[in-house]
C-alpha cells in the first residue's frame, strides 16, 4: 500500500494492484539489520487457495499455521536474505473493523495471539517468541481519507492489547481499543490515556495509548523513514509492565513529491 510505482501509475488511470506485489521483511537487532521489499509485478505471483507466491519468497496456510520462506535480496547493501518464519495463531478473529465513516477501509487482527518461530540461514538468526497478524485492506488510497494514525500491540498475561488511532481528512476520527483473549474473544475497551512520545529523526509525530499513572516510554526506534516510524515502546497497561510494539504513519508525508522520490531507494522494482 506504500508502493511509489503503484502511486504512479494510479494518477495514469485505473491500476492493478496485483501488479505491484512486495514481501517485506525487516530485522532489527546488534547481530543483523536487514530491510527487502522488492516490487514485483503481476508475472511473478502465484496464488492458490492456501498460499500467496511473490518471486521466490512464498506464504503456505495448512489450516492450522502460516509458514513463510523468504528468499529475498536486502537494500541498501544487495545481501541475501534467507529464512522461515512459522506463524501458529492460538486462535483466529472472524471480526474486521471500519477505519473511516464510508467503510472504505478495514483492519483485521486475524491472529491477535501467535506463537512464532524464526529461522534465518543468511543472516544466522534465530528467535521464539509472542507474535501478532492482521491485515488492513480498502477501496481506497489511503491518503485520501488519512492524515495520520497511531497503532500499538502489547502480549500481557491474558492475552493482547490493542489500540488504533486515525484521523481522517473528513469526517470524525476513530479510536479503536481492543483486549483480546488467547481463543480469539474480543473485548472492546475504553481507550487508554493517549500522551505524545518524542519525534522521530525524521521529525514524524509519535503518540502511545497506556496507563495514566505512567505514560509509555520509547525503548528504541527500530524504523525511521519520513512518513513512518515502527517503535519499541515500555508502557504499563491495565496494571502490567509490558513491552509494546507500536507504529506511526503521517500520511500527508507519505504524499509529498519528494518522499515519493525517495522510496525507489528501500523498495527496488524488478
Amino acid at each position: 500500500m506504500f508502493s511509489p510505482y503503484y502511486a504512479w501509475a494510479r494518477r495514469r488511470g485505473p491500476a492493478d494492484p496485483e501488479n505491484h506485489c512486495a514481501v517485506n521483511v525487516a530485522l532489527y537487532g546488534e547481530r543483523a539489520r536487514r530491510w527487502a521489499m522488492t516490487e514485483r509485478g503481476r508475472g511473478a505471483i502465484t496464488r492458490t487457495e492456501s498460499s500467496f507466491a511473490v518471486g521466490p519468497s512464498r506464504l503456505d496456510w495448512n489450516g492450522r499455521e502460516l509458514s513463510i520462506e523468504i528468499h529475498e535480496v536486502t537494500v541498501p547493501w544487495p545481501l541475501p536474505l534467507r529464512g522461515r518464519v512459522r506463524v501458529v495463531p492460538s486462535a483466529l478473529n472472524e471480526v474486521a473493523f471500519t477505519l473511516d465513516a464510508e467503510g472504505r477501509h478495514r483492519w483485521h487482527p486475524i491472529a491477535p495471539c501467535c506463537r512464532v518461530s524464526v529461522d534465518f540461514d543468511h543472516p544466522d538468526l534465530h528467535w521464539r517468541g509472542d507474535g501478532y497478524f492482521d491485515l488492513n485492506h480498502g477501496d481506497a488510497p489511503l491518503e485520501r481519507d488519512f492524515k495520520s494514525w497511531q497503532w500499538s500491540r502489547a502480549a500481557t498475561r491474558t492475552g493482547t492489547v490493542i489500540s488504533y488511532d486515525t484521523i481522517a481528512r473528513a469526517g470524525a476520527d476513530k479510536s479503536i481499543a481492543l483486549h483480546v483473549d488467547p481463543d480469539a474473544t474480543l473485548q472492546r475497551i475504553a481507550p487508554l490515556t493517549d500522551a505524545p512520545l518524542r519525534r522521530t529523526a525524521w521529525r514524524v509525530d509519535r503518540s502511545a495509548r497506556a496507563d495514566a499513572d505512567a505514560p509509555a516510554r520509547v525503548v528504541s526506534t527500530l524504523e525511521d523513514a519520513p512518513f513512518y516510524a515502527r517503535s519499541h515502546l515500555a508502557a504499563r497497561i491495565q496494571g502490567e509492565d509490558v513491552a509494546v510494539m507500536h507504529e506511526s504513519l503521517s500520511l500527508d508525508r507519505f504524499q509529498m513529491p519528494i518522499v515519493q522520490a525517495m522510496l525507489p531507494f528501500r523498495m527496488p522494482r524488478w
